[in-house]
């Protein structure tokens, strides 16, 4: 079964050949003892009714697909987001591997992250020889100027001590004693990607600012600190680089991978590129206040700027859609003297026109959504702003603080009377709720894409199309350069949620004479 050079096909349609459907029902017949599609057929069927979701919705021991990764996963981007800093994973080779091929399918990116690849006898034995050849040779290879360690379970299991290991380490001539080593424990098996990212980042903070606050005065730089959180569309942070710079605000952005992760194709690799320097965390503490803008999910951060910085830590909501951004640009004005320009009331006017144009089609659309909790948070908003209703809302790592809050947001809008907020429940529960109490459309990463087959499977009618917003994206290319902070990405969010809906109503009115009612050119 060879393919013929005039003639290359992919895997589809490929396996559709007469030769690839033999071999396949060959392998189902004799190899992989399945039941009956009778029987599969009907077990699919009762994992759509509402006697399986309450069954599903009682289980304990076993998580399917949580819509989450692991912490290590976000700390290497939180140190990708700093000038020639080398991401390095304290545990196995395997573990890094999946990090690093993650980020790869979704930036489409090369994307930079070392192991000491720890194996049995470190396992037994602990891993500082692993650390003491790992950073030596980390440094020797790849000449960053920043190492930015974290760990992985193995690591944790065993209790391994970062800082004593660090420390070692530089005792034994390894690395020298003033190279920048800052690193976090980061267990897989507790918190999330989220918990991770805060976790580097407070660890780097901590590494070059704890023991250097004798000079430092709040607010004596003038400047705003800018701490993005676990982001992923690279163009939020273009977009608040540019809404800074319009309003005349100094500030630094502190963690920002927007170059490495989207470095241009001219002929030369950039394993380093752009990045909050060391300079500009070092000058942090004397800015006016820090502003995390993913509340919910930098707990330790704002922990850290409030007691060693002696900053106010203003809490502000993730600047998305139209009340949040208002929101946001006021505080800054407010923190800052500076005015809102002129520049940025005329985008918001284009927001409000657009969101006018729209809001026929969305109004009463039903959207279930999933993801992080900031995200989500942004994301319910602006879609009550809309006069859209979120049904079902889904954070598999959010706290009880965070569903009260959210509950509160929805109770408060005419459109978010009938919102159900989860969790610590996964996309098991999250696919039976799209047969049980079936939305419009759901809104989430590339995995949503198993829910919508599924719903499509049981039949047309049932079907749950999937709005791809969120991290990661893996079957679509380029959105991860897209923006949804600012007006500029309430526009995009807009547009894809308004264009989702017209291309619907496009497929469910194209039958000629029968449908075609409402397949109109004009909308």
């Amino acid at each position: 079964m060879s393919q013929h050079v005039e003639n290359i096909k992919p895997s589809y349609p490929l396996f559709r050949d007469d030769e690839y459907k033999a071999s396949l029902k060959n392998k189902q017949d004799n190899y992989e003892e399945r039941p009956a599609m009778e029987t599969i057929d009907k077990t699919f069927a009762w994992t759509t009714t509402e006697e399986y979701q309450e069954l599903n919705f009682q289980r304990e021991a076993l998580t399917v697909n949580p819509a989450k990764a692991c912490q290590p996963l976000g700390a290497v981007l939180c140190a990708l987001g700093f000038e020639k800093t080398m991401p390095y994973v304290h545990g196995s080779q395997g573990c890094v591997a999946y990090f690093r091929t993650y980020f790869n399918r979704h930036f489409k990116e090369p994307v930079s992250c070392v192991s000491d690849s720890m194996t049995e006898d470190a396992a037994v034995f602990g891993g500082q020889k692993n650390m003491f050849a790992g950073l030596e040779n980390a440094k020797a290879l790849y000449k960053p100027e920043v190492i930015a360690v974290s760990t992985t379970c193995m690591a944790e299991v065993i209790g391994d001590d970062l800082n004593a290991f660090i420390g070692n380490a530089k005792k034994g001539g390894h690395i020298e004693q003033d190279f920048p080593t800052p690193f976090a424990h980061t267990p897989s098996f507790v918190g999330s990607h989220t918990t991770g990212w805060d976790n580097m980042f407070e660890g780097i903070l901590r590494y070059f600012t704890l023991n250097h606050m004798e000079d430092k005065e709040v607010g004596s730089n003038g400047k705003i600190n800018l701490v993005p959180g676990f982001e992923t569309y690279l163009g939020n942070f273009r977009v608040l680089r540019r809404m800074m710079d319009q309003m005349g605000v100094e500030y630094s952005l502190l963690s920002d991978p927007s170059e490495v992760l989207d470095t241009p194709a001219d002929g030369s690799y950039r394993m380093y590129a752009g990045g909050t320097t060391q300079d500009e965390v070092k000058d942090a503490p004397n800015a006016i206040d820090t502003l995390c803008l993913q509340p919910w999910q930098l707990t330790k951060t704002q922990k850290y700027v409030k007691t060693v910085w002696n900053q106010p830590g203003t809490k502000i909501a993730t600047p998305m859609g139209l009340a949040g951004t208002d929101e946001f640009l006021m505080k800054i004005g407010e923190l800052t003297g500076k005015a809102i320009p002129d520049s940025l009331a005329t985008e918001r006017g284009r927001l409000v026109d657009m969101m006018t144009d729209s809001h026929a089609w969305l109004h009463g659309k039903k959207f279930a959504l999933y993801g992080d909790a900031d995200y989500l948070m942004g994301m319910t908003r602006f879609l009550l702003e809309l006069g859209a209703e979120p049904t079902h809302v889904l954070c598999s790592h959010a706290n009880k603080r965070w569903k009260k809050a959210m509950e509160k947001m929805a109770s408060e809008s005419p459109y978010g009377q009938n919102t159900t907020v989860h969790t610590s429940k996964d996309l098991w529960h999250f696919r039976s709720l799209m047969f049980t109490d079936k939305p419009d459309f759901m809104i989430g990463n590339s995995y949503g894409k198993f829910i919508q087959r599924d719903t499509a499977h049981k039949g047309k009618e049932f079907e749950v199309p999937l709005i791809r917003i969120g991290f990661p994206i893996f079957d679509r290319h380029h959105l991860h350069r897209m923006t949804t902070w600012g007006y500029e990405g309430a526009m995009y969010v807009l547009t894809t949620l308004v264009n989702a809906v017209l291309e619907r109503l496009d497929e469910e009115t194209r039958g000629m004479g029968t449908t075609d009612y409402n397949y109109d050119l004009i909308r």
